[in-house]
């Protein structure tokens, strides 16, 4: 049976600036040399560049999304932006429900709307949750939970196919915080997936891939994946540096037990 593959994705956030400094910093990302055997790349820049990056790139290897979506094709709705919008320059994959959305007012009804729209447009779906503060009580399990539930209600078992869940704990999200101990990432990854199975049974629940963000870098990158057990990591501001994004890919795709060319 073959090793399922690992997923990275880089999340720009609303960085760069200007497309003239995103072309930069992809350009200067595809020509480093890493190894990618067994990770799916993928690269989610602002909106507005989407196009002319995806147009520059000529290879397989690297796929592009967008950070957000709507839930309606089109209609009065100033600003936001569609599935076929995105799918038409060339996005694959999109973030939902991400931490930040959340905190300017995305609720959990709003991110399954934005899921099922996205799902039902063939999209690679990657739906965000994560707690925003760790209790000793174990109180977040429960907000955790409630999450989880509440953002996949609309989500059905066919829809499943297209469907990743990037878990990113906000408290440790954003220069100066620390990444979440593998061990205690190993147990909520659990958490999670006796969630997923309880609604919609063992086989389509261990389907889904389950993805770790918070403070990842070259030096955590290995580990957190291959000691937690996530199937990948879903990177921000490392992200935008070619150099270490490139090596936090090469970490991921090397195996355990061999030792990093770094």
């Amino acid at each position: 049976m073959a090793t399922p593959k690992k997923i990275v994705i880089g999340n720009w956030k609303m960085y760069p600036s200007t497309l003239t400094e995103a072309k930069r910093t992809f350009t200067t990302f595809k020509k480093q040399k890493r190894t990618d055997t067994g990770v799916t790349t993928v690269i989610c820049p602002p909106v507005l560049f989407l196009d002319a990056l995806k147009k520059s790139y000529t290879g397989s290897k690297i796929f592009f999304g967008g950070q957000d979506v709507f839930w309606q094709d089109e209609g009065a709705y100033t600003g936001d932006i569609s599935t076929s919008m995105l799918q038409s320059v060339g996005a694959r994959f999109v973030l939902v429900g991400h931490s930040e959305r959340r905190a300017r007012g995305d609720s959990d009804e709003i991110v399954t709307q934005k899921a099922k729209a996205a799902l039902t447009a063939g999209m690679h779906t990657v739906l965000c949750i994560g707690e925003t503060t760790r209790d000793s009580q174990g109180h977040y399990l429960r907000a955790l939970k409630d999450q989880i539930s509440n953002s996949l209600r609309s989500i059905t078992k066919p829809m499943l196919k297209k469907l990743l869940i990037a878990y990113e704990p906000v408290w440790a999200i954003g220069e100066g915080h620390a990444a979440m101990t593998t061990h205690d990432l190993h147990q909520t990854l659990l958490f999670i997936k006796k969630q997923l199975i309880e609604m919609y049974g063992r086989t389509p629940a261990e389907s889904i891939a389950i993805l770790y963000g918070g403070s990842v870098d070259e030096t955590n990158a290995h580990d957190i994946v291959y000691e937690s057990g996530v199937d990948g990591l879903l990177v921000g501001r490392k992200s935008l540096n070619p150099y270490a994004f490139s090596t936090i890919i090469s970490e991921v795709a090397r195996k355990p037990g061999r030792v990093s060319k770094k």
